[in-house]
C-alpha cells in the first residue's frame, strides 16, 4: 500500500496534542523558537519535523505536551529516539530516504537509489521503522 503524505495543518489539527504542542510543531516548521520540541546538536531541524510529523500521524489520540529527540543525521537516513512527554513512552526511528527509494525502485542517474527524489516525493514517510516502547 502506497504511503498516505498527509500536510502538516492536517496532522496537527486531528492530533490530541497540547495546543502548546501544536504551536510548537507550526514553529518548529518556520525555524522559530520554542522549547517544547527539544533535539541534540546532530539532529537537523527539517529532519526533525519529519520525525514529529511522523509522530503526530501515528500517534493522533495521544497527548503530547514535550518531544525530546536524540538522533544521528547521516546523507541519506536519521535515525534515533523520541522521548514524549519527558520520558513517559519512547519511539525509536529510523529515516531512510536511501531505503524509501530503493523500495520504489527509483534509480538517479548514476544507477544508484534515487534518495532526492524519495525524500522530496515521500519526505516524513521515508520511515523505515518508527517503533513506540
Amino acid at each position: 500500500m502506497p504511503a498516505v503524505i498527509q500536510d502538516l495543518d492536517t496532522l496537527v489539527s486531528q492530533s490530541a496534542a497540547t495546543a502548546e504542542f501544536k504551536q510548537a510543531v507550526r514553529d518548529l516548521k518556520d525555524n522559530k523558537r520554542q522549547s517544547l520540541i527539544t533535539y541534540n546538536a546532530g539532529s537537523p531541524p527539517v529532519k526533525v519535523l519529519r520525525a514529529v510529523s511522523k509522530l503526530l500521524e501515528e500517534f493522533p489520540g495521544e497527548v503530547i505536551e514535550t518531544a525530546q529527540v536524540e538522533g544521528s543525521s547521516g546523507c541519506s537516513d536519521f535515525q534515533g529516539t523520541i522521548s514524549v512527554n519527558k520520558g513517559a513512552w519512547n519511539v525509536s526511528f529510523v529515516w531512510d530516504c536511501k531505503w524509501r527509494a530503493e523500495q520504489e525502485g527509483w534509480k538517479d542517474h548514476f544507477g544508484d537509489p534515487d534518495q532526492i527524489r524519495a525524500a522530496r516525493e515521500f519526505g516524513y514517510q521515508c520511515f523505515e521503522a518508527f517503533n513506540r516502547s
